[in-house]
């Protein structure tokens, strides 16, 4: 099976082959261009993506497809869709309902940077994942 969606009357081709069924999958802020995640999409999650204008991936840890929000309600809804040149990464541009997209509770799961040799925290958390992720 190719990685050929139909939306439109448009053919999207994506390379799902050339990374064994996944392909990364960047989310950008439509509005202030930060990155706020990477994850990985398949042939499904890039399907409903399409169909919902929710973005959907692939969670390599749970096996199975994920509706990024689906426990949080920090949902992203795309505005634009960006596809590289070799067809084998997007750029989700999305509107980031709910302030944050990092799991940990920080608007950008991008939220340290290296300074000399440790992981500086840059970021205030938005919100307290124990509460939010309540089990």
């Amino acid at each position: 099976m190719t990685g050929r969606q139909r939306k439109n009357n448009m053919t999207i081709n994506l390379e799902f082959d050339k990374g064994g069924g996944l392909l990364p999958a960047i989310a950008q802020d439509y509005k202030t261009n930060e990155i706020l995640m990477m994850a990985y999409i398949n042939q499904e999650s890039w399907r409903k993506t399409l169909e919902t204008g929710k973005v959907h991936y692939w969670s390599r840890s749970r096996r199975k497809l994920w509706l990024k929000g689906e426990s949080s309600n920090h949902v992203q809804l795309v505005k634009e869709i960006l596809v590289d040149c070799d067809e084998d990464t997007v750029v989700f541009k999305v509107e980031q309902l709910g302030g944050a997209a990092c799991h940990k509770g920080f608007r950008s799961c991008f939220f340290r940077r290296v300074k000399d040799d440790d992981l500086q925290v840059i970021a205030e958390p938005v919100f307290d994942p124990k509460e939010v992720y309540k089990k």
